[in-house]
This record gives C-alpha cells, structure tokens and sequence, in this order.
C-alpha cells in the first residue's frame, strides 16, 4: 500500500475503513478491460442505488457466490425458483427489482456477445478506448454524471440493462478507470495516469 504520509493524501471518500482503503488504492480507477469483470462491477454499481458502496463492497464476495461468478451464461437461465432463494439470502440486497435487474444484465450482455460485440470494447468506445484523465483538485468539483455517462446509460438500457442510470454509469466508469477521478493530490491519481 503506498505510504501516503510520503505522497499526498488520499481523496476523502474512502475514508479510513480498511476495505475501502484497499479498494481506492488498489481497485478505483485502474483500468479495467475483461469483459465479465466488467459486467460483474456494472451488476454491483446496480445493487448500490439508494445505498453506499461500502455496503456492496462488504457483501462482494457473497455475491459471487449467489450468482455463480457473475456468469451471465448461468444467471440467464434463473427461474422463479432461484430468485425466490435469491430474496431469501441475507449476504445480498434482498430487493426483487434489483435481484431481476442481474438477470436482465445477463441476458442484454449475451445479446451484445451475439451481435459480435465485446463488452469491453462496448463500453470503453465511449472514452476512445483510452481513460479520460481529469485533474480535480476537490472532491466538489467531481461530476455525477458526464455526456458520456449519459450517452453509455442511454446505449445500455437499449440492450436491455436496467439500474443503470447515468450517475450509476459515471461511477462504473470512475470505478474501472474509464475516468481518472483521483484528486490531483492523491497519489492514486498518478498510479492511474501511468496505467491509461
């Protein structure tokens, strides 16, 4: 973990809490290419709306486990069966709307891989296939959602994808390096510069 007494301080949001400690200067903003791994994180960036990530955060590998690896191939075949245990399992958030909203991710996922689409390649068309690299020097001054959050939202519910609206978009985006959010005064924010 970097010394941040050394390099500056890290952005305020992720406080002092050791999980999200480890998730800001290991995870945030790094960018991510895989095509499951980013369907996995758009799936939890769903689960999060109304809550904080730290919740989610807390509960990502029991949602592994409840939806076999995040396999969209396995998650489209869900029945009312596996969803009525879904609702019952206390290591996710037990609301219908957002246990159906992974179901559908799936099936809109698998008809992007249908039509020749890489998922990745999909999602990072947005930013030109390379991070954007801002340079915020507060926390105030970082958007909720851009043009391009917006545009990516819009492309995503036309495949089928719900819960994911633009500010829940933008900060998929922020999460898996499409932007570099880092206040210029963290180190992270270098860590990501280098990596895009």
């Amino acid at each position: 973990m970097t010394d941040i007494a050394e390099t500056g301080e890290r952005c305020p949001w992720c406080g002092t809490d050791p999980l999200y400690v480890a998730y800001h200067d290991e995870v945030w903003g790094r960018p991510e290419y895989d095509d499951l791994a980013l369907f996995e994180k758009l799936c939890l960036d769903g689960q999060q709306a109304g809550l904080s990530w730290i919740t989610i955060l807390r509960k990502q590998q029991t949602y592994r486990a409840a939806y076999d690896d995040f396999d969209p191939e396995k998650i489209v075949r869900y029945d009312s069966e596996r969803i009525a245990a879904l609702l019952q399992n206390p290591g996710i958030i037990r609301n219908r709307l957002k246990v159906e909203s992974i179901i559908k991710n799936a099936r809109g996922y698998l008809a992007l891989k249908e039509q020749g689409q890489s998922f990745s390649r999909f999602l990072w068309d947005f930013v030109d296939g390379s991070p954007v690299q801002n340079h915020w020097r507060s926390f105030a001054e970082v958007p909720v959602h851009t043009c391009e959050a917006q545009a990516m939202s819009k492309a995503l519910r036309k495949q089928g994808f719900n819960f994911v609206g633009p500010t829940i978009v933008y900060a998929f985006m922020q999460a898996t390096g499409m932007v570099n959010d880092h206040l210029v005064s963290c180190p992270q924010h270098f860590a990501c510069h280098a990596l895009g």
